[in-house]
């Protein structure tokens, strides 16, 4: 490099040797990047070294790399007196700087557009926009009157078809509320005095309503003709719980078995696989969405995870009361929630696959049962002693939401409108009370409209279900 001088022809200023200090001396050429009529198109600002004073840039980088006896040591008899006289007599400026910028970048031309806008940008992932928080409505929207509700945790008298009708058991009759029209039709009811419907659910096409009994007995209804077409028996006691998958309907019943049944066969052929593995009465049964799994809770404190061929995967024992409560989760197929009795009153959320308890949370109150968002990450639970009340809560965090209050006995069933947004829930308080705590479905936002909401319904009365709000 032409403008760099051996290391031993190194001076100060002045013409006088450094002694042993190696240091360099640069010189620059006046012709540096910017210069020219390329300057104002350069994407970057390089500072000008024409504004720089080099050699005081290397006698005060000489200075401080100086060591004992050079210029300037304390020790030579040269202190900072001598430093000042010499610098003030070789015309060296102290506050000059090493780097100095002449002036400002400049301005880019009105109108100017860079090319590499796209490139500097094309790692940027798109912008998320951040959610907007969502109002949770916390008081009822309707409330019917339903009298010779059972108030008995073990029971499951309460399901919303995807037809758009509730079904509910009061004492020893069934009725459907249709929540479009607010019409109100009895299905059946118990030829003898002292039998009760126990539970029912309805299949999946929203056609079939599956009502277990006090005696023991399965019957599948045709809501649309208002007729029995199957009976089911096999249990010794009472049917705690049904549920569907498919043509396959399994019940629990307080015979600790949980009996599985092919409706497509013939009655003496029908019931396709027995399970025992409670101890006590089976209250809580679900079918996974994928039809994958079938979970039990029992009154023996156990939760059971079966696969779709009747094989028992997993038996864990982790809550101290009833799992009553049980719910999938409607977008993580493996993913399931349940409640626990007054002894236990936690929340477990458990992978299914592994049988490994994912998470819990202590909610003061008793569980009677669970539903999950089906546009949210959310799930909302409802309380018996002592508080009964509904929580809605946020998962993984596990932050509730909010709190929803209104009956005045415990909240034992829960049931979800066909499009995801609407919540009846039926307590002791002999009531069913509607709610819409989770907020509209994405096509419902878009079009302003609700099929089927609870607000359309007319409030006529039938029977054992009448309006009182």
């Amino acid at each position: 490099m032409s403008g760099v001088q051996p290391p031993n022809t190194s001076t100060t200023p002045g013409g006088s040797p450094l002694g042993g200090n190696k240091s360099v001396k640069l010189s620059f050429g006046t012709k540096t990047p910017g210069n020219g009529k390329t300057k104002e198109k350069l994407d970057r600002f390089i500072p000008a070294r024409s504004a720089m004073d080099f050699d005081s840039a290397n006698y005060t980088l000489s200075k401080e790399n100086g060591r004992s006896g050079e210029l300037g040591d304390p020790e030579s008899g040269k202190g900072e007196d001598y430093q000042k006289a010499l610098a003030a007599g070789l015309g060296v400026n102290d506050s000059s700087r090493i780097l100095a910028f002449k002036q400002k970048a400049p301005a880019a031309p009105e109108g100017y557009e860079n090319n590499l806008k796209s490139l500097y940008n094309q790692n940027l992932g798109p912008s998320v926009p951040k959610k907007q928080f969502r109002h949770v409505p916390t008081t009822q929207e309707r409330i019917l009157d339903a009298p010779e509700l059972m108030d008995d945790y073990y029971l499951n008298l309460m399901d919303w078809s995807s037809q758009n009708l509730i079904a509910v058991a009061l004492g020893r009759s069934v009725y459907l509320w249709n929540s479009g029209s607010g019409t109100v039709d009895e299905l059946c009811t118990m030829a003898n005095e002292g039998d009760y419907v126990s539970s029912l659910r309805w299949g999946g096409d929203g056609n079939f309503l599956a009502v277990g009994t006090s005696d023991a007995k399965v019957q599948i209804w045709d809501a649309s003709r208002r007729k029995q077409v199957r009976e089911l028996c096999g249990h010794t006691n009472r049917v705690s719980c049904v549920s569907w998958n498919g043509s396959i309907l399994s019940s629990g019943s307080r015979d600790s078995t949980i009996a599985n049944w092919d409706v497509r066969k013939r009655r003496d052929e029908a019931c396709v696989a027995t399970l025992r593995v409670h101890e006590q009465e089976v209250c809580g049964l679900a079918w996974s969405l994928c039809g994958q799994q079938l979970a039990s809770g029992g009154n023996d404190n156990m939760l059971a995870i079966h696969d779709s061929s009747f094989g028992l995967t997993h038996k864990v024992q982790a809550h101290t009361a009833a799992v009553k409560a049980v719910a999938w989760c409607p977008y993580q197929s493996n993913l399931l929630a349940t409640g626990g009795g007054t002894a236990d009153r936690h929340i477990r959320f458990w992978n299914t696959h592994t049988g490994a308890m994912l998470s819990q949370i202590d909610t003061g109150s008793q569980v009677c049962a669970l539903q999950w968002n089906p546009h949210e990450r959310e799930l909302l639970s409802s309380h018996g002693y002592s508080k009964n009340q509904l929580c809605l809560w946020k998962y993984p965090s596990l932050v509730k939401i909010a709190e929803l209050t209104g009956h005045q006995g415990r909240v034992l069933h829960m049931a979800t409108s066909p499009d995801g947004c609407n919540v009846v829930t039926a307590g002791a308080d002999e009531t069913l009370r509607f709610w819409k705590p989770f907020g509209e479905p994405p096509a419902a936002k878009d079009d302003g409209k609700l099929t089927g909401s609870v607000a359309a319904a007319t409030g006529a009365g039938l029977g054992g279900l009448r309006s009182i709000r």
